[in-house]
C-alpha cells in the first residue's frame, strides 16, 4: 500500500456511511481498496465481491464463536482428523463423511453412538457437533445426567416448559453418556418431554456405552420406554454408529 495516498472527501464519506451501518468489514475493505494503487486492475466485479465477503466472514466468525460457546462441547476443537480412518478403529468412515454434511440433521434423523469406554464416542460426536455449527446450525451439547438434573431444576424454579421448548428449538442436541443415570419415573417423564418435543422435526445425537438392545431396561417405567424409544431407534428416522476398536486413550500412550 502506498503511504503517500489518501483517501477523497467522498470515500472518506462512504466509510463513514458504512460503519454507521455496521457494516465496518466493508468499510475496511473499501478502504483498502481505495489506498492501494492497483486496484484498478481488478474487474468491478471481483473488487465489490472481496469487499461483501470481508464483511461476511467478520460476521459469520461472530455468529460461529457465539454459537460454539452455547453449544457447550467438552471438545470445542474436536475435528475429523486422519485418526477416523485408522484400521484399528474399525469406524465406519463412510458414513461419517456423510454425517459431516449435516443433510441428516436437515431431515430431522437422529444418530445414535454406541461402543466401548474410551473408543472416541465423545470426540466423534463433538466433531459432528461443529460441522453443524460451522453451518449456523444451533447446538448443545449435555451429559445425560447433567440434562435430568436441569429439568429437575427448571421445574423447581417453574421454568420447565421454557427450558423444554428452549430444547425442541435446538437444530441439534447431542445428549452423552447415556444410560449412566437412573431413570426413575419423574427422570423417564422428564426424558420423553425432550424427545417427544424434538420427535420429527429436529435431530438428537445420543451416546452411549450400552448397546442399543439394552436401552429398554435402562427405563424403570417401561411405557416410557417405548414411547421414548420408539422416537429415537426407529431405523426409518435414526442412523447408528458402533465404536468398538480400540481404546483412544491406550493408542495415545
Amino acid at each position: 500500500m502506498n503511504e503517500n495516498l489518501s483517501l477523497t472527501h467522498e470515500e472518506l464519506l462512504i466509510c463513514e456511511r458504512l460503519r454507521s451501518l455496521r457494516m465496518s468489514g466493508m468499510a475496511d475493505a473499501f478502504e483498502s481498496q481505495m489506498l492501494d494503487p492497483n486496484a484498478d486492475l481488478a474487474p468491478f466485479i471481483e473488487r465489490f465481491t472481496e469487499i461483501v465477503n470481508h464483511e461476511w466472514q467478520i460476521r459469520y466468525d461472530k455468529k460461529f464463536k457465539r454459537y460454539l460457546k452455547q453449544a457447550h462441547l467438552r471438545y470445542p476443537d474436536a475435528d475429523l482428523d486422519e485418526t477416523i480412518y485408522d484400521p484399528a478403529r474399525k469406524l465406519d468412515t463412510d458414513a461419517i463423511e456423510r454425517l459431516a454434511t449435516c443433510h441428516w440433521i436437515d431431515e430431522g434423523k437422529n444418530l445414535l453412538i454406541t461402543g466401548m469406554t474410551s473408543s472416541g464416542k465423545t470426540h466423534l460426536s463433538n466433531a459432528l457437533c461443529i460441522s453443524a455449527l460451522r453451518q449456523l446450525k444451533t447446538v448443545r451439547y449435555i451429559r445425560a445426567n447433567t440434562l435430568m438434573l436441569e429439568l429437575e431444576q427448571a421445574r423447581l424454579k417453574s421454568t420447565y416448559l421454557e427450558y423444554v421448548t428452549a430444547l425442541s428449538k435446538l437444530d441439534l442436541l447431542a445428549i452423552d453418556d447415556f444410560g449412566l443415570m437412573e431413570l426413575d419415573l419423574d427422570k423417564c417423564r422428564d426424558l420423553f418431554e425432550v424427545i417427544d418435543g424434538r420427535d420429527g422435526c429436529r435431530s438428537t445425537i445420543i451416546i452411549s456405552q450400552f448397546p442399543i438392545k439394552s436401552w429398554f431396561d435402562l427405563f424403570r417405567e417401561h411405557t416410557y420406554a417405548d414411547a421414548c424409544l420408539a422416537r429415537i431407534t426407529d431405523k426409518r428416522h435414526s442412523y447408528r454408529l458402533e465404536m468398538n476398536g480400540i481404546s483412544m486413550r491406550e493408542a495415545e500412550k
